[in-house]
């Protein structure tokens, strides 16, 4: 048996290689077991968020919607360009840039700390020991005080569209597209689907996006929801909901895709076919029977409001534990676990967890809907800001959306804010802030907001909860 350590992390992704930074600033003797290579053989951090998800999806996103804009939107400024171009290869080349970048960084981050990488996949066994079977098959045992697993999540793939690599791919082979496709079929309206169909759309692919559920962005707020299927139409995304994929088949060189609606079977034929229904916890093989620890009935890992699971010394975090599955989130969990092993007081504040769609214009949220509010009975207020009343979102000509703040009837506690419109991702992090110190929405609304800012939009909403807005109309309450 080799060397022990006082923690041992399994995975390298956000949650993995967070916790195992911070465990080491905390004086503890620390190792990262990690799965993932690089070309050349050697261990490559930060797992499927930096590599093939979160990073390079944005990187994407990004280029994509410079381009869009240049194309469409520069002339209302007065800018005239020439038919812009893309040249995908160098979108591609600067994302991969971006990613190895910051791999480069983590790995930087563990010399520096005194984190030890160890290559290969770990499985965790009785007595808080990790077996690490490397590329060559050649197994280790390490010891350890604490094992904390991180080994995230992998995408769910579905019969009726089996993955080929070619025609039919998932949400990694969507960011290695070379050519943009004439038509692009996207199977799941979620988060991954919409952002990866934005991409694609926005350099010319004529996207159809099948939904199997009936509502749009069922767990985003309803209103918002609403707003944001309406520019997403505009943008020309064809979101088809209630549509069932039974079946995809690879004829010519092409994607013939069957899906049933209201009943009534149909047929469209794509390019390329991206396959984003979801994720699930990577969970198998991952542990041994004697270990102690469990799963529930969706292959999530049991474990406690502290992240612990049912087995002495053993935590887990992340994507392999219940709750949303967000890079920020699991990295939340990995800081509060070792905080706790080593003595500190730490937890996790779970009604503030932001969630963003990267689409332009983003769409983002924190705390209760106002359907999860009238589900349980909760008494409530709510103050709207549409971004058309915002000075510096018309000066930018971004001014889609609007800003949905959501109070307690009776204390004034702000409970949610859900935003689609521009910058949403950063607007919504002062409503995280103001909720994580208990605001009410007053508190909001007396707080000084720079002008001209799209900040003002979170503060006209806050206004608007009690009917004080400012620079829009406010509803009449009812009598």
């Amino acid at each position: 048996m080799s060397e022990k350590y006082d923690v041992v992390v399994i995975g390298a992704g956000p949650a993995g290689y967070v916790a195992a930074i911070r465990a080491a600033q905390l004086g503890l003797s620390t190792a990262c077991v990690e799965q993932w290579l690089d070309d050349k053989g050697k261990v490559r951090l930060g797992g499927t968020c930096l590599n093939v998800g979160c990073i390079p999806s944005k990187a994407l996103l990004d280029s994509s919607h410079k381009f869009a804009e240049a194309r469409d939107d520069l002339a209302v400024h007065g800018i005239t360009v020439k038919a812009p171009s893309m040249d995908v290869s160098a979108m591609l080349a600067r994302k991969d840039k971006i990613v190895d970048q910051l791999t480069s960084g983590i790995t930087g981050l563990f010399k520096h700390n005194g984190v030890t990488a160890i290559s290969g996949t770990g499985k965790v066994l009785s007595g808080a020991r990790v077996e690490v079977t490397d590329k060559d098959g050649k197994v280790q045992v390490i010891a350890a005080s604490n094992v904390i697993i991180a080994a995230g999540s992998l995408p769910v793939n579905i019969p009726p569209a089996p993955i080929d690599n070619e025609y039919i791919i998932d949400s990694t082979g969507a960011l290695e597209l070379t050519e943009v496709p004439k038509r692009l079929g996207v199977i799941g309206a979620g988060v991954i689907g919409l952002e990866l169909g934005s991409v694609w759309g926005r350099l010319g692919s004529e996207v159809v996006v099948l939904e199997a559920l009936d509502d749009f962005l069922p767990m985003m707020d309803v209103q918002i929801a609403k707003e944001s299927a309406k520019i997403f139409k505009k943008q020309g995304l064809d979101i088809r909901l209630g549509a069932r994929v039974t079946g995809a088949t690879v004829k010519k060189g092409a994607v013939e895709v069957t899906f049933s609606v209201g009943g009534e079977e149909q047929v469209e034929t794509f390019d390329k076919l991206i396959v984003a229904v979801g994720r699930k916890p990577r969970s198998q093989e991952l542990f041994a029977n004697d270990s102690g620890i469990t799963l529930d009935e969706r292959g999530f890992i049991f474990v406690n409001d502290y992240c612990e699971t049912e087995a002495p010394h053993i935590f887990a975090v992340g994507d392999v534990v219940r709750g949303p599955m967000l890079a920020h989130k699991g990295s939340e969990e990995g800081i509060m676990v070792v905080e706790r092993i080593a003595g500190k007081k730490a937890q996790m504040n779970y009604d503030c967890i932001p969630s963003v769609i990267y689409t332009h214009p983003e769409v983002a949220a924190v705390g209760k809907t106002e359907q999860e509010l009238k589900a349980d009975g909760i008494p409530y207020k709510s103050g709207v800001f549409p971004f058309s009343a915002s000075g510096r979102a018309l000066a930018a000509n971004d001014s889609a959306g609007m800003v949905k703040m959501l109070a307690h009837a009776e204390n004034d506690r702000i409970l949610g804010c859900h935003i689609v419109g521009p910058s949403a991702a950063d607007l919504v992090q002062q409503v995280v802030i103001a909720m994580e110190f208990g605001s009410s929405a007053e508190d909001l609304a007396l707080t000084v907001f720079a002008h001209p800012t799209l900040s003002e939009a979170v503060h006209e909403a806050a206004l608007a909860v009690d009917g004080h807005a400012i620079h829009v109309a406010n509803r009449k309450k009812k009598k």
